[in-house]
């Protein structure tokens, strides 16, 4: 009797514990939760004579997260060797298209005014986002991440997308201080 009640006793225990768990619902949304984090890097002495305003922030930003998203589709493959993300980077470049035209114009303005290279810009953005799969397992998966965060409808300017790296620091463009 006595070995019927502690199993009766032990089970209800363990009944108890099971229902006082709260079980992790699985994260179902989309959500900008991709990014890499960002080296810590000193703003430099003389950051009000090179920093950025913040409307030229967003134009840096809108191509660079254009930049990475373009890297990331040449770089991640399927087991077949194809392209993985090539159907979300149309859908990226049709929703966002208008957007992407403008920040055109005014990354030309950009680099006149910070005495630039588009090209050279461009491309040193492309070559760091190129060298990250082997050094970020996550490569992929943040830019899998990206694309889902941009297509979703809550998104409606690439200003709401941020690139799965944060090259500012390491390309000193950095945000002019307030005060």
């Amino acid at each position: 009797m006595n070995k019927q009640l502690a199993c009766a006793s032990l089970f209800a225990a363990c009944g108890l514990a099971l229902a006082s768990c709260t079980l992790e619902k699985p994260e179902t949304s989309v959500a900008p939760n991709y990014q890499a984090p960002a080296p810590a890097i000193v703003a430099p002495a003389n950051i009000r004579a090179v920093c950025y305003s913040a409307a030229d922030l967003d134009t840096y930003r809108v191509r660079n997260v254009q930049q990475q998203l373009a890297v990331g589709v040449l770089s991640c493959k399927a087991a077949d060797g194809s392209r993985r993300l090539t159907q979300q980077y149309v859908a990226f470049l049709d929703k966002f298209n208008p957007e992407l035209a403008t920040n055109a114009v005014e990354l030309r303005s950009l680099v006149a005014r910070k005495r630039l290279n588009v090209d050279v810009l461009v491309t040193e953005i492309a070559n760091r986002t190129a060298s990250r799969p082997s050094h970020d397992a996550a490569f992929c998966s943040r830019h899998e991440r990206a694309f889902a965060w941009a297509l979703t409808p809550e998104v409606t300017s690439l200003a709401q997308v941020p690139s799965p790296y944060d090259f500012g620091p390491e390309m000193k463009v950095f945000p002019c201080p307030r005060s």
